[in-house]
């Protein structure tokens, strides 16, 4: 790109009252060329990788808050990280921003031959066994360690230990109950293995229909409270660790 050509589609961007998907590749273009901002054009997919996930979790505070506000700008915090990862990649001339779009609207046409194709099910139970299906065919996963392997190593502990005690229950190895589970979690930490027993209480949460994160974020939120309580009563010692642990 020339100076010319930077000050014409910069002097185009500018001259918009109001900006699309479209637009927002643009600015991100300017932004990393070698006109651009001396910030933006050294970062690279390692360099923002954090930043990537912060928005996320921004999003989610959105969700929490229910504040349609709030979840407008933080959804697109999280485009303009799809947009700048995105750009990297069309830099490198390996794909844009309609590579992108092409391959996530072919997934969602194949994992949903119930809608685009001649194929039966009427219940979430019956979509979700199809979906599955689908995606351990379409990524070509031949066994259920298969599947185990594919969950990121990067998701938070807790959501990790959920989806492999799931996806071990579709090979039929399931905790029997959830007063199975506990009293194998009490034995865990019983022999002293602490890591094992938070595997288990994480799965409990699973078998009794929860979310491992959701209900760990409102027992920190709790604890923060219940401490606060404490310490404005002039109660914080060590008296009072029940108290604050148990609620």
């Amino acid at each position: 790109m020339t100076d010319h050509e930077f000050k014409k589609r910069s002097a185009d961007i500018l001259s918009k009252e109001s900006y699309g998907v479209y637009d927002l590749a643009e600015i991100v273009s300017l932004l990393r060329c070698e006109y651009g901002c001396p910030w933006d054009k050294v970062q690279t997919h390692e360099s923002i990788r954090r930043d990537f996930l912060e928005e996320t979790y921004e999003v989610l505070e959105a969700i929490d808050c229910d504040s349609p506000e709030m979840l407008r700008e933080e959804l697109g915090d999280v485009l303009l990280q799809v947009m700048f990862h995105t750009d990297i990649e069309k830099d490198k001339g390996v794909f844009d921003i309609d590579a992108v779009a092409d391959e996530v609207c072919k997934k969602l046409i194949l994992r949903h031959p119930h809608v685009f194709g001649d194929v039966q099910a009427d219940t979430v139970d019956k979509v979700l066994t199809n979906w599955d299906a689908i995606k351990k065919d379409e990524k070509q996963q031949e066994t259920y360690t298969d599947t185990l392997k594919s969950v990121p190593k990067v998701f938070p502990s807790a959501m990790r230990s959920q989806k492999l005690g799931k996806r071990a229950s579709r090979a039929g190895i399931e905790l029997e109950s959830a007063d199975k589970a506990r009293s194998l979690a009490i034995k865990a930490l019983e022999n002293g293995d602490t890591e094992t027993a938070m595997f288990i209480c994480a799965n409990i949460i699973r078998l009794e229909g929860g979310d491992a994160e959701e209900q760990l974020a409102r027992v920190c939120d709790g604890f923060t409270e219940r401490f606060e309580q404490l310490e404005n009563a002039g109660k914080l010692s060590p008296d009072s660790v029940e108290e604050l642990y148990i609620r």
